[in-house]
């Protein structure tokens, strides 16, 4: 009896290992396929057409394509409109078309709306999750900005969006003219912490992807991160979901939440305090506008104070995803800070010219 239950035992424990074996596999790169070509002025890029549940949440005037930053790396864009380019980033779990309400509000005629989907989420590539690093990801969108040769815009970054975004900026430090924040942060931890009890417990090896991959859904879970849960309806929960728990490998989710550092030891760590350094060299138009019933980044807002004090602040009753309950305080945020960014070109522009009027009238023969 005794070694039958020993036996029993034994092969409880090597299903156990084999099955946590199994969960916690690091996943296969996914590259994702496009049919034909998008014409910018820079060059052409592979396009792809959406799905029809994809492509009802957005208007035809949409171009979708990807840039490939790396050999099968590839980051699906979304753009639509022409003129001042303004650059969204989006975070975790969510794509590009997070922004999809704040875009109907922008004068497209106006603005070049520029919205990249990360790596291992909506369209875009999907990665092991070991590969799923903040710089990495920096690396990623840097490359969008580079092949999209852009030379200045306006951004906007929520969630992750804000780190990766920041951080694809500080390479390239000259682009960044005008700012947007959306409940995020961009400051490395000085002690040891936990943004969240949730992400506390997912960081567990097993457990997190217990959670996350067998048990929960964290695309159906996304209505409770709102003040009002109707602002994400289950097509929108599927708009987000469907592309990566259809792509054969969706351990982006969790992997980004494993990004999110627990202490100044984290791996992403290194990354956020070079990001904390770009933002204080920062002396540029910027806003924040903040949803206060954002549970896990709504107390962030006095750190991002500090980080731009002059910054004009709008507190909303939104929750995590902001652009899905509060998209006009953001779009009228974005237009203001455009605005200003052109106004002080044309004063800068209007100075040096009279200064070479002067200059001239100087050295003119009498």
């Amino acid at each position: 009896m005794k070694l039958r239950i020993l036996m029993a035992l034994g092969v409880i424990a090597a299903a156990c290992l084999i099955f946590a074996g199994w969960i916690t596999r690091d996943g296969v790169q996914i590259v994702p396929s496009g049919d034909g070509f998008v014409t910018l002025e820079v060059g052409e890029f592979e396009a792809l057409t959406l799905p029809d549940y994809a492509a009802t949440h957005i208007s035809d005037e949409y171009k979708s394509y990807f840039v490939e930053v790396e050999p099968d790396i590839k980051v699906h864009v979304l753009e639509v409109g022409s003129g001042f380019p303004v650059f969204l980033q989006h975070g975790n779990p969510t794509s590009g078309f997070l922004y999809r309400k704040v875009v109907r509000l922008l004068p497209t005629d106006r603005v070049r709306v520029i919205m990249p989907t990360l790596v291992g989420l909506g369209f875009s590539s999907k990665v092991p999750a070991s590969e799923h690093t903040l710089e990495n990801h920096i690396g990623w969108i840097h490359g969008v900005l580079e092949q999209l040769k852009l030379a200045e815009l306006v951004y906007a970054g929520q969630d992750w969006g804000g780190p990766v975004g920041m951080g694809a900026l500080a390479l390239s430090p000259d682009l960044l003219k005008g700012a947007v924040l959306l409940n995020t942060g961009f400051n490395a931890p000085r002690e040891a912490m936990d943004i969240s009890q949730a992400h506390a417990t997912v960081k567990t090896p097993v457990v997190g992807e217990l959670l996350l991959e067998a048990m929960l859904s964290i695309f159906e879970r996304l209505p409770q991160m709102q003040d009002d849960p109707a602002s994400i309806p289950p097509e929108v929960s599927d708009l987000y979901g469907r592309p990566v728990t259809e792509s054969g490998n969706a351990k982006a989710p969790l992997a980004m939440m494993r990004m999110v550092p627990d202490g100044p030891d984290h791996p992403s760590a290194p990354a956020l305090r070079h990001i904390e350094e770009y933002v204080q060299t920062l002396d540029i138009p910027a806003e924040i506008i903040w949803g206060m019933n954002d549970p896990i980044l709504a107390k962030g807002l006095p750190m991002m104070k500090l980080n731009f004090p002059h910054a004009p602040v709008t507190e909303t009753g939104a929750g995590h995803f902001l652009q899905e309950e509060v998209p006009d305080e953001i779009a009228s945020a974005l237009m203001r800070v455009v605005d200003q960014v052109q106004a002080e070109r044309r004063l800068r522009a209007a100075a040096m010219n009279a200064s070479r009027s002067a200059s001239n009238s100087r050295g003119s023969p009498r």
